[in-house]
C-alpha cells in the first residue's frame, strides 16, 4: 500500500483546490468545481472562497454564473447545508443528498402545522400551500418570499414552531413551505437584495434551469464520491461519511462501485481514484485568506495534517471553521474584518519570515478589494471575534 505524508496530501490540497497561483481557475465555474461546491450557509462566503481560487475574480462574474447563465445553482445538499454547486452536479447532489433531507423537512413542517391547529389534514394542507406557491411564482415570474405571502391565503397564515417549549415562535407559513419547495427541486434561490453579502433571496421556478436528468440516489451516491476523491482524496471513511452527512452503509456501497486505490495516511486508511496514485508537484508556497465555512477547511473530518493543534482557535463548538490564513498547504492562522475595514490577522505557528511578509500583504490586497464592503461570519470563532474586537 502506498504511503501519502501529509507534505504530499497538502501539496494535493493546495494545487487541486486552486490556492497556488499557478492553478488559480482562470473561469469562476472551474474554481467551484475543484472543491465540488461551496458552502453557502453564510452568503460572503461564496464570494470570498471564489476569489481565493480565480484569477482576477470580481463579485459580477459569480452573480453572471448564478442567475444569468445559470451554470451555478445554490441549493440544498450535503448535510442539509446549503451549497453553490455546478449545473452538472445539481442532480448528483439531490438524488444523493436532497431528497433525503427534503422528506425530513417535509415531515417536520407537517409536525408544525398539525401542532399550530391550521388544518385537520396537514400532508393536504401543505400540498395545497405548495401548488398555490408554484402557481403563484409562475405568474410573476421571479418573487420574494414575502410578495408570495400575499398572494394567498395560505402562504399568509402563520405557524408555531417548538410549541411548548422555552424556543416557541410564530412564523409566517411561506416561509417554511419555499424553502421546502426548493429542496424538492420545485424552485430555485435567485438574487438576493442587498447586494452578494444578502441573504434574503428572491425566487424563481425551477424550469429556469433547462432539462433535467433523472438519477437513482445509487447511482448519484456513486458520481458524487467520484467527484469528491477527486478533489479530497486520499480521505477516509470518516471524511466521506463526515462530508456527505451519509450512513457508513451507503457511504460503503457508493465507495464500492467507484474504482479506487487505498493509500496509507497518518488516520489509517485513505482512498483515491484509482487512476490518481502519481505524485502531485510540491508548489511554493503561497498566502490564501479563506473565509468562514470554506469548503477546504471543511472538507475533511480528520484535519490534523492541515490543521496542527489550532482547532479550538478555528472551529467553534458546534464544527464551523473561521476565517483562516493558509501558507504552504496548511493552517498557520486566522484572520478578521475590524469595523474599519482593516483586514488583521493572527498566526498560530511560526512559518517563517517569507510566509509573514506575503500574507500580511494578502491582508492588505483582500482589504482593498472589499472597500467599503463589511463581513461578519454567520458563526463566530474564538480567535475571529478577538481579532475583529
Amino acid at each position: 500500500m502506498r504511503r501519502m505524508e501529509a507534505e504530499e496530501r497538502r501539496a494535493r490540497l493546495a494545487c487541486r483546490h486552486c490556492l497556488t497561483p499557478r492553478r488559480y481557475a482562470e473561469d469562476v465555474h472551474d474554481a467551484v468545481r475543484s472543491v465540488v461546491a461551496l458552502h453557502s450557509s453564510d452568503p460572503a462566503t461564496v464570494f470570498l472562497s471564489a476569489r481565493a481560487r480565480t484569477r482576477g475574480f470580481e463579485p459580477a462574474m459569480l452573480e453572471r454564473a448564478l442567475y444569468e447563465k445559470r451554470t451555478l445553482v445554490r441549493m440544498l445538499g450535503m448535510r442539509r447545508t446549503l451549497f453553490v454547486v455546478p449545473r452538472e452536479l445539481v442532480e448528483v447532489v439531490d438524488a444523493a443528498c436532497t431528497r433525503a433531507v427534503a422528506a425530513n423537512e417535509r415531515r417536520k413542517l407537517e409536525r408544525f402545522v398539525a401542532e399550530s391547529g391550521v388544518a385537520d389534514d396537514p400532508a393536504a394542507w401543505v400540498d395545497e400551500a405548495s401548488d398555490a406557491a408554484v402557481a403563484a411564482l409562475r405568474a410573476r415570474g421571479d418573487a420574494s418570499t414575502s410578495e408570495l405571502a400575499g398572494d394567498h391565503p395560505l402562504l399568509a397564515g402563520k405557524l408555531r414552531l417548538g410549541v411548548g417549549t422555552r424556543w416557541e415562535a410564530e412564523v409566517g407559513a411561506a416561509t417554511r413551505i419555499l424553502p421546502l419547495l426548493a429542496a424538492t427541486g420545485a424552485i430555485v434561490r435567485d438574487r438576493p437584495r442587498g447586494g452578494w453579502t444578502g441573504s434574503q433571496y428572491r425566487w424563481v421556478p425551477i424550469e429556469r434551469l433547462g432539462p433535467r436528468r433523472d438519477m437513482e440516489p445509487e447511482a448519484a451516491r456513486a458520481e458524487l464520491v467520484r467527484a469528491w476523491l477527486a478533489a479530497f482524496g486520499p480521505a477516509t471513511e470518516t471524511d466521506l461519511r463526515w462530508w456527505t452527512g451519509w450512513t457508513a452503509r451507503d457511504a460503503r456501497a457508493a465507495l464500492a462501485v467507484v474504482p479506487h486505490a487505498e493509500v496509507e495516511v497518518d488516520e489509517g486508511t485513505g482512498y483515491v481514484l484509482a487512476d490518481d496514485l502519481e505524485p502531485e508537484e510540491h508548489p511554493a508556497p503561497a498566502p490564501a485568506l479563506l473565509p468562514a465555512l470554506d469548503p477546504t477547511a471543511m472538507g475533511w473530518k480528520e484535519r490534523g495534517w492541515y490543521l496542527g493543534p489550532h482547532s479550538s482557535a478555528i472551529f467553534d463548538r458546534n464544527g464551523n471553521a473561521g476565517p483562516t490564513v493558509w501558507w504552504g498547504g496548511r493552517i498557520v492562522g486566522g484572520w478578521a474584518q475590524r469595523r474599519t475595514g482593516e483586514i488583521v490577522h493572527q498566526l498560530l505557528e511560526d512559518a517563517g519570515a517569507e510566509a509573514g511578509e506575503a500574507i500580511a500583504a494578502e491582508c492588505a490586497r483582500l482589504a482593498a478589494w472589499l472597500g467599503d464592503v463589511r463581513v461578519t461570519p454567520r458563526f463566530r470563532t474564538p480567535l475571529e471575534r478577538e481579532l475583529a474586537a
